[in-house]
């Protein structure tokens, strides 16, 4: 970063800001923005997601829509660092990478990469082979052809999330005495999706009340599959059904967290609202409670039947008395009860529930619609990977929380303890074909497995019995004694059915390459670090210890307290307000130039991108696909140290068990944060505990620490 750069973007950004705003804030941001590696991404989204929260909380814009403006604009007048070019292929970073920060726009230089690797033929010593004016209008011809279907593929994502958000907010919908069927069937459906065959001739029955872990590898369908129940796009759906699908995070405005969550008892509002105005129009006090509320329709009706009011007036407090007794039947006065339970629940805090919407992160907002989801109560909620955007606390609030789900609950999840807690049955998508399993995941895997033995076994033996009978006819062929035998047996042969065995998926290999070079230890040091960001309270305090080759931790605590700063600190991304971190240069500072596309192409394979994968456009891969990318860009660098952000979101079970496979192999350090208990138990030795703006050794098991989150000694 030359000075002339930052003179640049210091010009800049209070140009665009013109004064306004905490100008410690403003400070701030220009010196994240004149970080080197620095990405703004598409539209300034990266930079959005980067520096957003602190233009809303500076006061430096007023609504997240001002924020994503504001980044989109600086996008536009810095990215290109007085006028350089974008590579095509960029070079890879130095130092560690976070996987958090390693998304769709951070691996967006090996698309670029790879889509040029599959349509330019190779010479010799991988370079690209010199291409014809023929095959060069082809080229042109078929990039320009996958472009427009790129694009096409984008407007339908982008149309799809903003129906979500703009959709109705979902209200409660109460029976009022009507009868009606409650379990689903679904008989004979097929699903597709981009002309892609995800499901043929399924039948499943969802019995109400019981709860479904819906499993499968990613890309197989299961999304799509909620989506179609949702839209109750697949017959056998009784019509009085009420489906809620928690897939988008709510809208960020002006309305309060918890305004937002009661507003879908839309019942509840009008008839609130009525009451006001009733009251207002009788000159009487609204009542605090039920009791009040009891009191007062008594009251009312005594007046009414006793003439002691004109008629306008008796009939106004007979319909008072009505909207008493429909707001008791409703339990209206304890609603907001409820929905602040449900909000505590998911980790908001008294002042948070009040905050507008607009200003928390799109993972907040997620609860906020999880929230609204389990207060609405629908008939079938469909949950997909709920457990994403929670932190270790509200992952076991929410385990409790459904175990006492009165209604059919269907969840995706990756979490093999969070099925085993919440399932009560699991149906398996494989092979397009969706099978029913009774039971939590570990019975499924336990069931699934001596299947899968038993078809083995039962194969063979039919296998062994065919041979048998064939043999018999060829010996016997020409014989004509034995026609009529030979005759039967070849009957026999034909009626013998074919023992169906399940197709094994192929096994997921995550290969974690060795560091090169050596050192002693630490490779990292914190001394006696402190951290805040400007403005806000200190998040660490006087922070010691080492990181090394050998260092497998799992940082645990609530969101917010800071972990993934402590990440960044680790990092280098952010700078200490006090103390040192100190780094082994000779290990750590390594440049990487730019690879060779049949070596990159050979390492993204090795991750279970095939090459028909690595020419898509990143937005069309699952958010499984997405992460196997992301680890596959992480690890080329061949890092000494991982650190790791919930690197299990979005991937299946298998991918989990690989990505295990691959730590355990790894010669590195591994620094991670993971709610995920079957994760963390498998690959690291020790928790750190973010509490109280300390980081502490926990010397216990996984389950102790939650036993200590249950119990709430973490507050103490």
């Amino acid at each position: 970063m030359t000075s002339h750069d930052a003179q640049q973007i210091n010009k800049v950004v209070h140009s665009l800001f013109d004064g306004k705003g905490d100008p410690t804030i403003l400070e701030y941001i220009c010196g994240v923005l004149e970080d080197e590696h620095f990405e703004f991404g598409d539209n300034g989204e990266e930079a959005f997601d980067a520096i957003g929260p602190f233009l809303i909380d500076g006061h430096c814009v007023s609504s997240e829509d001002e924020a994503r403006e504001a980044c989109r604009v600086l996008a536009e007048k810095l990215s290109l660092r007085a006028g350089a070019a974008v590579p095509a292929v960029r070079a890879l970073e130095t130092g560690p990478v976070q996987l958090a920060q390693a998304d769709n726009r951070a691996v967006l230089y090996q698309e670029q990469s790879f889509r040029h690797l599959i349509q330019t033929p190779f010479g010799d010593e991988g370079k690209p082979a010199p291409l014809s004016e023929k095959d060069k209008a082809k080229l042109e011809k078929r990039v320009a052809k996958e472009e427009e279907a790129a694009r096409k593929v984008f407007a339908a994502h982008q149309a799809r999330a903003e129906h979500s958000l703009k959709g109705d907010i979902p209200t409660i919908i109460r029976n009022k005495g009507g009868g009606g069927a409650r379990d689903v069937h679904l008989e004979n459906f097929s699903l597709s999706n981009g002309g892609k065959e995800l499901v043929s001739d399924a039948t499943v029955m969802l019995a109400f009340g019981r709860r479904y872990g819906l499993i499968g590898r990613n890309g197989t369908g299961k999304t799509t599959l909620l989506r179609a129940l949702a839209s109750h796009e697949i017959k056998g759906i009784p019509p009085t059904c009420q489906i809620l699908h928690v897939e988008q995070e709510v809208v960020g405005d002006d309305t309060p967290v918890i305004e937002a969550v009661l507003a879908c008892d839309v019942e509840r509002t009008e008839l609130l609202r009525e009451e006001a105005e009733l009251l207002k129009a009788l000159n009487r006090e609204r009542p605090k409670d039920a009791a009040e509320a009891d009191a007062a329709a008594s009251a009312a009706t005594a007046a009414a039947s006793n003439g002691k009011s004109g008629a306008d007036e008796a009939a106004m407090a007979a319909r008072l008395t009505q909207v008493y007794s429909r707001l008791q039947e409703i339990d209206a006065y304890g609603a907001e009860a409820r929905a602040a339970s449900i909000l505590a629940g998911l980790s908001f805090d008294a002042p948070m529930m009040l905050r507008p919407t607009r200003t928390f992160s799109g993972g907040w907002r997620m609860r906020v619609a999880l929230a609204r989801a389990l207060f609405v109560e629908p008939d079938l909620l469909l949950l997909d990977e709920p457990t994403n955007h929670l932190d270790l606390h509200a992952v076991l609030w929410l385990e409790d929380y459904l175990v006492k789900w009165p209604k059919t609950l269907l969840v995706v999840s990756h979490a093999r303890e969070f099925l085993n807690v919440v399932a009560t049955d699991i149906l398996h998508l494989h092979s397009q074909k969706i099978i029913t399993y009774k039971g939590n995941y570990s019975t499924f895997e336990k069931t699934m497995t001596e299947r899968l033995r038993n078809a083995r076994k039962a194969a063979e033996a039919q296998e062994a019995k065919r041979k048998h009978v064939q043999q018999f006819i060829d010996r016997f062929r020409y014989n004509a004694n034995r026609a009529a035998l030979v005759q039967s047996r070849i009957k026999a042969l034909e009626r013998m059915a074919d023992v169906e065995v399940m197709e094994e998926d192929p096994e997921y290999v995550f290969t974690f390459p060795e560091p090169e070079g050596s050192a002693a230890p630490p490779i990292i040091a914190f001394n006696d670090v402190s951290f805040g960001y400007p403005g806000g309270p200190t998040l660490f305090k006087n922070l010691n210890f080492g990181l090394d080759l050998e260092s497998r931790f799992a940082i645990v605590g609530p969101n917010g307290i800071g972990k993934s700063t402590l990440l960044n600190l680790i990092s280098g991304k952010l700078q200490p307000t006090q103390g040192s971190i100190t780094r082994n240069t000779r290990i750590m500072a390594r440049a990487f130039p730019d690879a060779k596309e049949p070596e990159l192409r050979g390492h993204l394979s090795s991750f279970g991108i095939p090459a028909t994968l690595a020419a898509q456009a990143m937005y069309t891969l699952s958010g499984g696909q997405k992460s196997r990318v992301a680890f596959a860009k992480m690890t080329f660098t061949k890092p000494h140290i991982l650190l790791l952000d919930e690197p299990s979101n979005h991937l299946d079970i298998d991918a989990v068990n690989a990505l295990i496979q691959g730590l355990a192999t790894f010669k590195g350090g591994v620094l991670m944060v993971s709610h995920d208990q079957f994760l963390i138990e498998s690959t690291v030795d020790e928790l750190w505990m973010c509490e109280g703006g300390f980081v502490t050794p926990f010397h216990g098991t996984f389950d102790e620490y939650k036993q200590r989150l249950r119990s709430g000694a973490h507050k103490a």
